[in-house]
């Protein structure tokens, strides 16, 4: 999914970069644990992610 960051009004900065989101619930749960969704270190099927 991809977010227009003009528009979107859900927004967080982790580690100095910013991040942007389709809706609060999105926002929220990156918020809890931005580790787990803005990791480069393991390839994509190898983190663990709640959504």
């Amino acid at each position: 999914m991809s977010v227009d960051e003009k528009k979107t009004k859900f927004r967080s900065t982790y580690q100095g970069k910013n991040f942007y989101f389709c809706s609060n619930i999105c926002k929220t749960a990156f918020d809890k644990a931005p580790q787990n969704y803005a990791t480069k270190s393991l390839p994509f099927h190898e983190r663990s992610v709640l959504v």
